[in-house]
This record gives C-alpha cells, structure tokens and sequence, in this order.
C-alpha cells in the first residue's frame, strides 16, 4: 500500500520552471517590502485572522513584520524571509535592506539565465564579485583605533545614527 506523501492538489516542477518560478516569487517578495523603504516609504496594510473570529488589522511600513506577516509556499520566498531573520537575529537593522538586496541579485540572476548562462557559472560570477567587493571594502577602511579622540567621534557618529534610524 503506497503512502500519500503530497495533499492531491499538489503539483510539481522541474528544471528550468522550477528555477524560473522560485526566481519570481522571491523577487515578488522583495518587491513587496522595497516600497516601504525610505522617507517616502509606503505603509502597507495587514490582515490577519484571528483564532476568535475576528479579523486584525496592522498598519506598517516595517519589512521585517511585513516578511513575518505574509504566508509563503514557494521555496526561495521563504529564503528571502530567512535572511531578513537572521539579519534581525545578527544586527537588529536591515531587514528589509538585505531582502531586497537579495531579491535584486536574483533579478540579475534570471537576465543572465535567459542569455542561456549556466546556474553555476553565475554563482562563480558573484563569488568573484563578493570578493572583489570586500577587497574594495577593506581598502577604503579607515581604522582609528590608535588616536582615542577619533575613536570616540566615529563611536558618537554611529550612535546617532544608530538611533536616528528608527
């Protein structure tokens, strides 16, 4: 006797369209929460069901609470969600920043798929362009931790910003 693992709706993808369709819904996702960015970012409305019957309804421009608040089946949405996590877990701030940062590689992704570009290949790309990025990073990094009045102003610059953020 065979075991049902799928409910009988269920359908499946292969190769190129299951790509293409995880592609799209994470793309989809950082959409979503990119028109809250900003000064003039969009707040977006949120409605949930309640255990009681009701219905709740949230009003916010945060991506992070929309990312928690939106229901996802598709694999690399998911991802996307993941990421903006852990990015809270890791640095309190930037959740919707490295969503659709992410979200924006995938875009490029999906142009360089259509020129018939191999997955692997790409990957390659961006592995050399991370790294070539951080080279850049390190080489434009400026350290004071040797002069203490600098120190203390670089530290107060990050504080302000830091609280002004939010």
């Amino acid at each position: 006797m065979a075991t049902q693992l799928f409910n009988e709706n269920a359908t499946q993808e292969r190769a190129e369209n299951a790509r293409l369709s995880n592609i799209i819904g994470a793309i989809a996702v950082g959409d979503l929460v990119k028109s809250t960015l900003g000064p003039k970012g969009m707040d977006k409305i949120l409605q949930s069901s309640t255990a009681h019957g009701g219905d709740g309804l949230v009003v916010t421009n945060d991506g992070a609470t929309i990312l928690k608040s939106i229901p996802l089946d598709n694999a690399a949405a998911k991802v996307l969600v993941n990421i903006s996590k852990v990015q809270d877990d890791e640095v309190g701030d930037g959740t919707t920043s490295v969503c659709v940062l992410a979200a924006e590689i995938l875009r490029q992704a999906e142009k360089l798929l259509d020129q018939r570009i191999h997955p692997q290949t790409i990957i390659d790309g961006f592995r050399l362009a991370t790294a070539s990025a951080r080279k850049a990073l390190e080489g434009a990094a400026v350290s004071h931790k040797d002069d203490a009045e600098q120190w203390r102003e670089d530290l107060m610059s990050i504080a302000r910003t830091t609280l002004s953020s939010k």
